[in-house]
C-alpha cells in the first residue's frame, strides 16, 4: 500500500499544481514571448477602461497544448529533487541552466555563482520565507529523508520549517494513510512561537471547527490571509492551508484540492501541497483517473530538461 500512497503524493502534488489558476501562466511561458507582453497588454487596458472581462492566457496561432490542464512549476521541481536527490545539494543546483523560478531559487543560484554557499545563500535571501523547499521537501517525505541540506541552499526560517513539516507530513502519510497523524508529525517540528507554526496550529483548528474544506475556506481567509502584500507562496501561510484542509477532508484529494485552490492569494502552491498531502494519505488509486491522466507528464515550463518526463515512470523503483 505504501507504493500506492507514494505515487498518490507525486501525483497528488501535481494534480493540485494544476488546478491552481497559475498554472496557466506559468505553461504560457512555453508560448511566444510576444503572446505573453499582449496579454499584459489587455490586461492594462482592462483597467484603464474599466473592463471586468479579465484576459487569460491564450495561444494565438500557436499550440495549445501548453494551456490544458495540467502541471506547472511545483510538479517540475519535485521532480528534479528526486532525480538529483543524492547529489551534493548546492552543487546539483548549480548546474541549473535556463530555468524559470521563485524568487528564493533565483537568488540561491545569484548567491552560489558569487560563492556563497549554504546556509548563508538561503538565508541572505530576500524570500528565504517562501515555500520552494516545502515543494521539494514531497520528495524528501516520501524517502524519510532530512531535508534540510537541500533546504538551506534557498531558504531559511519558516522556509526551512515549512519543509521539515511537509517531510514529516508526507512521510507519516505514507506510512499510516492517516491524516491527523500526518498533521501532528508536521506540528511535532514546529516550534509554537513561530509564525508558520502559530499559523499551523490555527489553521488545523479553524478547519476543525468548520467541519469541511469549503466550508472552511472563509475562515482560513480571514485567520491567514492579510492581503497586504503580494507574496502568495509564503510558507507560514500555504504549509498551513495544506495540513488543515488535507485534515478536514480527510485525506479526500477530490474534497481537499478544489477547497485550496478558491484561496486565490495562495494558489500558486496551497493546492499542490494539498494534493500532495491528500494523495500521500488516498493513495493513488483513489485519484479521479482524468486527472491522473492529465497530470503525470511535465510541461518543461520552468525546467526545460523535464519536458515530457512521465512522474509514474519516474517513480519506477522507489514506490
Amino acid at each position: 500500500m505504501s507504493g500506492d500512497r507514494i505515487r498518490g503524493a507525486f501525483i497528488g502534488l501535481a494534480v493540485g499544481d494544476a488546478a491552481g489558476w497559475p498554472a496557466a501562466r506559468h505553461r504560457a511561458a512555453l508560448h511566444a514571448p510576444w503572446s505573453r507582453r499582449l496579454h499584459r497588454e489587455l490586461d492594462a487596458f482592462a483597467e484603464e477602461h474599466r473592463v471586468t472581462t479579465l484576459p487569460v492566457p491564450f495561444a494565438l496561432n500557436q499550440p495549445t497544448a501548453p494551456l490544458r490542464v495540467g502541471p506547472s512549476d511545483d510538479a517540475e521541481w519535485l521532480a528534479w529533487t528526486l532525480l538529483t536527490v543524492d547529489r551534493p545539494r548546492a552543487a546539483a543546483f548549480m548546474e541549473l541552466k535556463d530555468v524559470r523560478a521563485r524568487i528564493s531559487v533565483a537568488t540561491a543560484l545569484d548567491n552560489l555563482a558569487k560563492g556563497v554557499q549554504p546556509p548563508a545563500s538561503g538565508h541572505d535571501n530576500p524570500h528565504h520565507f517562501d515555500d520552494a523547499a516545502a515543494v521539494r521537501a514531497v520528495a524528501y517525505g516520501v524517502l524519510g529523508r532530512d531535508p534540510t541540506p537541500d533546504a538551506q541552499v534557498t531558504n531559511a526560517g519558516d522556509g526551512v520549517l515549512g519543509a521539515l513539516a511537509v517531510a514529516a507530513a508526507i512521510e507519516a502519510a505514507v506510512a499510516s494513510g492517516d491524516p491527523r497523524e500526518a498533521v501532528e508529525a508536521a506540528l511535532a517540528v514546529l516550534p509554537g512561537d513561530t509564525a508558520i507554526g502559530h499559523n499551523a496550529r490555527l489553521a488545523v483548528r479553524v478547519a476543525e471547527k468548520a467541519g469541511d474544506p469549503f466550508g472552511a475556506i472563509p475562515a482560513l481567509d480571514a485567520a491567514l490571509l492579510d492581503h497586504v502584500y503580494s507574496y502568495g507562496v509564503g510558507a507560514a501561510q500555504t504549509v498551513p492551508v495544506a495540513l488543515a484542509l488535507a485534515a478536514a477532508a480527510g485525506g479526500d484529494l477530490a474534497r481537499a484540492v478544489p477547497a485550496a485552490a478558491c484561496l486565490a492569494p495562495l494558489a500558486d502552491s496551497a493546492p499542490a501541497l494539498t494534493g500532495a498531502l491528500a494523495g500521500a494519505c488516498g493513495g493513488y488509486e483513489a485519484i479521479p483517473e482524468g486527472w491522473t491522466a492529465s497530470a503525470r507528464t511535465l510541461a518543461g515550463c520552468c525546467l526545460p530538461d523535464l519536458a515530457g518526463v512521465d512522474l509514474i515512470e519516474l517513480l519506477e523503483g522507489i514506490a
